[in-house]
């Protein structure tokens, strides 16, 4: 059985499609077979990325591991039986197809509440949340007391992730390793960052999350979509020397990876 990582929240601008291709590329290139799956029917950054690499190494003539991407497959409405859903059924159509070629499979959800994503968050096996480093992002995972910072409860999102971690425990399955990520960590601001780090400190012992390192704001994670490249892939794009930088934020996908504690998988870059 392949194993399903899933990056999901319901907030935009995270770094979520950027974390799922790097996690994704950097499993390829360790030589695993990776499937992937973008959620997000309109947007498709995550799908256009990988589609963007594939050009890239046509047109380049490179020698590189790519996800495999794969659309959900088309359900005649007609062929529904009284209690099913067609988007259930696209999504497991679309993972029974990758499960017996891949070892992995990251999907990537909408920043919105969708069917998709919920039925989604309860495949995953890891689910990835990434958030910018604030309290506008914390508000996806909990309220909080405003004077006093103390927590109040969980978010919708959280209620979701909780869901599905039910409906997998009925189903017999492993649960869910939830690892929140502090993307755009920034150096300065230091009083915020230490307050948000103290509140997902707490919040994780309450709700049950890891929390891990994240991707910096840089712009060469912006600058690589077009051509459908990581930062993993610079010196393949014939980079020969990386500015200090390149060299920071490629560690941090390494970090991020080896802070995932994937099964089989022994971080070698």
């Amino acid at each position: 059985m392949a194993h399903i990582i899933v990056f999901g929240n319901e907030k935009g601008g995270s770094g979520k499609s950027t974390s799922a291709m790097h996690v994704a590329t950097a499993l390829a290139r360790m030589g695993h077979r990776v499937g992937g799956l973008d959620l997000d029917l309109r947007q498709r950054s995550f799908g256009r990325y990988i589609e963007n690499r594939r050009n890239s190494i046509a047109a380049r003539d490179l020698t590189l591991a790519a996800p495999m991407l794969i659309e959900l497959p088309e359900i005649d409405p007609d062929t529904l039986g009284p209690d099913e859903n067609i988007y259930d059924l696209r999504l497991s159509a679309a993972v029974s197809d990758l499960e017996g070629r891949c070892d992995f499979i990251v999907i990537d959800c909408p920043g919105s509440h969708t069917r998709l994503s919920q039925v989604a968050h309860s495949l995953a096996d890891t689910l990835v949340t990434p958030m910018n480093d604030s309290f506008v992002d914390f508000d996806q995972l909990a309220r909080i007391e405003p004077e006093t910072y103390e927590i109040k409860g969980p978010s919708v999102y959280s209620e979701m992730v909780w869901h599905a971690r039910q409906l997998r425990a009925k189903a017999g399955l492993s649960p869910i390793d939830w690892i929140v990520v502090r993307n755009r960590l920034g150096a300065q601001y230091m009083h915020n960052k230490r307050k948000v780090g103290d509140a997902l400190t707490a919040l994780s012992q309450r709700i049950g999350f890891r929390v891990a390192p994240g991707l910096s704001e840089r712009v060469i994670f912006r600058e690589l979509f077009p051509t459908g490249m990581t930062l993993l892939d610079l010196r393949d794009m014939g980079v020969e020397k990386m500015n200090i930088s390149n060299v920071a934020a490629r560690q941090e996908v390494r970090d991020l990876v080896k802070a995932m504690n994937l099964p089989g998988v022994t971080v070698d870059f």
